[in-house]
């Protein structure tokens, strides 16, 4: 993906992953009943992040971001301090 933003410093561009429309039951949840997701995959790195790459599944504090919708994409904006862990 091309990303029209280019992070300055210690910031993470990334995109939200969907949240989980059904349980591992099978069921169904409506849009009020989802969790909110606080996975994400990044995008792009600033030039002074050091351990996060591109392709990476990051965990994020959920209420430390900014959302920007550019062209029809929602992505956050994290700084690295913020990012709680990567996926495995």
């Amino acid at each position: 993906m091309n990303v029209p933003i280019k992070p300055l410093a210690d910031r993470v561009v990334a995109t939200k992953e969907e949240a989980q429309a059904k349980t591992a039951a099978g069921l169904y949840l409506p849009d009020n009943a989802k969790e909110k997701p606080v996975i994400a995959k990044v995008e792009a790195v600033g030039p002074k992040v050091k351990d996060i790459k591109p392709g990476d599944k990051i965990v994020y504090k959920e209420y430390s971001t900014t959302e920007l919708k550019v062209n029809g994409v929602e992505y956050l904006l994290v700084k690295e301090e913020d990012v709680l862990a990567k996926l495995a």
